[in-house]
């Protein structure tokens, strides 16, 4: 009887440390999860919403907003289609627009007479003076961080930079010879507002496969830069900059 108590007791003390092993285990792991961070794609810390700016802008660039994101996609696309497949001219759709709209507003106008309707309200369209200065400041700081850059990368001082610079200006050149400048620019269009969408709901695979390929791309050059990229003479800039 004595040895059934004592067996028992010890089962219950075996039982307790088990109790206190879980616990300890489960709160070390949430202590350690914050601390974990996934990489995310270009080393972004917000999400894609805050990235594009939020707003409605970033809704519709996420479709957040189907209905009216569809709408602007098919409105590009048929213009792309009058432009680029039915040969349509960019001055002569401008002056036909603006024909129509004003026989519209002109016979509207004088039919709502006829009618007792009110005749139709035009919005004043008055442009700032401050929106054009922030355009200008905007297309000036992009246009001076692009010299920049050029002159950096013209300069020498990173060779895994010029080399992705005139990859892909090669590439820009390539797919030039296959479009034209209006079917790239659709392409680029279609692609820069659907893409951002299709991240969103798949971001951890994206993220997944972004590292991987980052980590064989890194291989890659260590290996191009160790059998060929060493051995190509530097000018004097590069050999102060070592020493």
């Amino acid at each position: 009887m004595v040895e059934a108590v004592e067996r028992g007791s010890f089962m219950e003390k075996i039982n307790e440390k088990i109790h206190e092993y879980k616990e300890s285990s489960s709160s070390d792991s949430e202590g350690e999860q914050p601390s974990f961070r996934k990489k995310r794609l270009f080393g972004r810390k917000e999400p894609v919403h805050a990235v594009l700016g939020g707003g409605k802008s970033a809704d519709i660039v996420l479709w957040r907003n189907k209905q009216l994101s569809a709408s602007i996609l098919a409105g590009v696309t048929v213009l792309w289609l009058l432009f680029e497949c039915m040969g349509y001219h960019l001055l002569t759709f401008v002056s036909h627009s603006l024909i129509l709209a004003l026989a519209v507003s002109f016979i509207w106008s004088n039919a709502a007479a006829f009618l007792n309707r009110a005749p139709p309200k035009f919005p004043e369209v008055m442009l700032s003076e401050e929106l054009f200065l922030s355009i200008a400041h905007t297309i000036r700081y992009e246009i001076n961080e692009a010299f920049a850059t050029f002159q950096y990368v013209a300069s020498g001082k990173d060779l895994k930079k010029f080399l992705m610079v005139i990859a892909g200006l090669w590439i820009v050149s390539v797919v030039g010879n296959w479009f034209s400048f209006l079917t790239l620019s659709y392409i680029v269009f279609v692609l820069l507002y659907t893409l951002p969408a299709l991240y969103e709901n798949y971001e951890d695979q994206v993220d997944t496969a972004a590292e991987k390929a980052m980590v064989e791309i890194n291989k890659k050059y260590a290996i191009l830069d160790a059998k060929f990229l060493q051995k190509i003479p530097r000018g004097p800039f590069a050999d102060k900059k070592q020493q």
